[in-house]
């Protein structure tokens, strides 16, 4: 009845593997390393809660509980542009569009600037929610090659020219900087330059992703490429990691055209983003040290980070390399020879472990010898025994291989540069 009905676009919305392991995840004796959910144990929520009782109380209670503008209210863009004061970016609030989430702002984007058959340039691998975004606006997605130091520019260079020679239209690039999702790799500041200077080259807009620039582990922090270039660099940001991610608050920072058209796509969305949610985060950030939040958060999250790099050369078979996240939330493995991450994938939940295939990560079908482990949200007794189970797992794999001969498990890209393999017992 309905089929016949759909518009072209309804078909290319697909399921995310990763919400389509939470039923499974989600069971208590699973420990689950497939889902980026942040842990907000160590947030205060007794200071939070107060501060909003007394918020609506006051006599901002009844703007919270109303309408807003389809921009966002004018405090809480100018307490962002604070937020975006650590990273280097010199912002005015009216370039701020606050949004439901990061989320909206890249899919608001991608409707203003997209029409079907469009390219949009992204890092392989790259973030899943993303894909889905520009797969659900019809556009193409073409990947662009990284190594340990980000994304390659010279690749980037070269998939413009080529493209722009097929007659093909691309958008923009699409990237997450710092502690990339799913990868965990940081660009190098040298890095950001280049791609920067490629931009201006080709005439090509940048997106830049960045939910997770606070969240630096090792210090270093580096400046955003928006801090370098305010014409062709459009920002998202996101409260989602630094305060919580049930507030669904985040932003975009644009050009003043684009802007614009911002904030009329946001007001044929939703009117405006949710007013009650905004003033909850302008309270928090009013109230609260956030800048010393953020320093509990990235220490609860460096433990995490240790003890899953810990156990990963104890419980890894031969031939398993991982990167070394900076920041964020993700290790990136890349599987020994014949053993496919989506097929093994049952196995390992029937050993109570799960994790995201990286096959998702990618629009071409490659990732199928990648896998996306999450350390940010189990405790580091739970991190350790889930890598231990699925090391169980990956450990029969490859008895399997050794026993029948190799598997070919389909094409992927390891990051395998980035690594070298650990010593491991079998």
């Amino acid at each position: 009845m309905y089929h016949d009905r759909y518009a072209a676009r309804a078909f290319s919305m697909k399921e995310s593997a990763v919400r389509a392991l939470f039923a499974v995840a989600n069971r208590p004796e699973v420990v689950s390393l497939a889902g980026g959910m942040p842990n907000i144990a160590d947030l205060p929520l007794d200071i939070v809660g107060d501060a909003v009782r007394d918020m609506i109380q006051s006599a901002a209670g009844p703007r919270a509980l109303q309408y807003g503008s389809g921009q966002g209210e004018q405090m809480l863009r100018e307490q962002i542009c604070e937020v975006m004061a650590e990273e280097g970016i010199r912002a005015h609030p009216d370039d701020v569009t606050v949004t439901v989430g990061s989320q909206q702002g890249l899919d608001l984007l991608t409707k203003i600037f997209c029409d079907p058959g469009d390219v949009i340039l992204a890092e392989a691998p790259s973030y899943v929610g993303a894909l889905s975004t520009f797969s659900s606006y019809q556009a193409e997605v073409v990947h662009v090659e990284m190594d340990d130091h980000g994304l390659v520019p010279e690749r980037l260079r070269e998939a413009v020219v080529t493209l722009a020679a097929q007659g093909k239209r691309v958008k923009f690039l699409y990237t997450i900087p710092n502690y990339s999702n799913p990868s965990g790799i940081t660009q190098t500041l040298e890095r950001r330059k280049a791609i920067l200077e490629v931009a201006k080259e080709t005439g090509l807009l940048i997106v830049e992703d960045n939910p997770y620039g606070l969240l630096d582990l090792e210090g270093g922090r580096l400046p955003a490429i928006r801090s370098m270039e305010h014409e062709q660099v459009i920002y998202l940001g996101s409260f989602s990691k630094t305060f919580s991610p049930g507030i669904r608050v985040g932003w975009v920072l644009a050009p003043h055209a684009v802007r614009e058209k911002l904030v009329l796509a946001q007001e044929a969305a939703t009117l405006s983003p949710p007013t009650f949610s905004q003033y909850v985060v302008s309270t928090y950030l009013r109230v609260h040290d956030w800048r010393q939040q953020i320093t509990v958060f990235r220490d609860m999250y460096r433990e995490r980070r240790d003890a899953m790099l810990a156990a990963l050369p104890d419980y890894m078979p031969v031939g398993t390399t991982w990167t070394h996240p900076l920041g964020g939330f993700f290790v990136w493995l890349t599987l020994p020879e014949g053993i496919d991450s989506q097929a093994m994938l049952p196995r390992a939940v029937t050993n109570r472990v799960a994790y995201t295939p990286g096959t998702a990560f990618y629009a071409d079908g490659l990732g199928a010898r990648n896998i996306r482990l999450s350390y940010c949200y189990p405790t580091p007794e739970r991190i350790r025994e889930g890598v231990r189970r699925l090391g169980e797992v990956l450990n029969r794999e490859s008895q399997l291989n050794r026993t029948f001969g190799v598997r070919h498990a389909g094409p992927h890209f390891g990051l395998a540069e980035l690594n070298t393999p650990q010593p491991n017992q079998e």
